[in-house]
């Protein structure tokens, strides 16, 4: 799934969610399966993407015709991946390699928040694998199961 340069698409559609909210993009994924397009936000332009009361995603939503989410983008990769749980409180991240040399985060979140992590259908546990891989070069993000548990 990894992909260097940004297909026809959604280089069209980073274009249109520009023009719409103001708000620079790196990247952006298409998710048929969960009917939502996933921009990567450069930083410091969140609040431009979301807009006053949400108003910018929801124009830009409405326009575009499916759900928006954001995310914002950092250099650092376990900035990065906090950034795609948001709202969920990732409490460590590790990075690890696995037998193949596949690079691999290993991250935790608060006991509260594994639900919201995961997300429905695991929709959440979905981008944060495609988002790592494609800003990062990281193979797997993998959600760790609390000690407390």
């Amino acid at each position: 799934m990894s992909q260097v340069t940004l297909t026809e698409e959604c280089m069209r559609l980073i274009s249109q969610f520009e023009s719409l909210t103001g708000a620079g993009s790196r990247d952006c994924v298409v998710d048929n399966r969960n009917e939502r397009l996933i921009f990567v936000i450069n930083p410091g332009d969140m609040g431009l993407a979301i807009g006053k009361g949400g108003s910018s995603i929801k124009k830009a939503s409405e326009v575009m015709g499916k759900r928006i989410e954001v995310v914002e983008y950092s250099t650092d990769p376990a900035q990065f991946i906090r950034n795609c749980f948001l709202p969920a409180r990732v409490t460590d991240i590790e990075f690890d390699t696995d037998e193949e040399s596949r690079r691999i985060a290993r991250i935790e979140v608060m006991d509260d928040d594994r639900g919201l992590a995961i997300g429905k259908a695991g929709k959440n546990i979905f981008k944060a694998k495609v988002l790592a891989q494609r800003q990062h070069d990281i193979d797997d993000v993998v959600l760790m199961q609390s000690e407390t548990a």
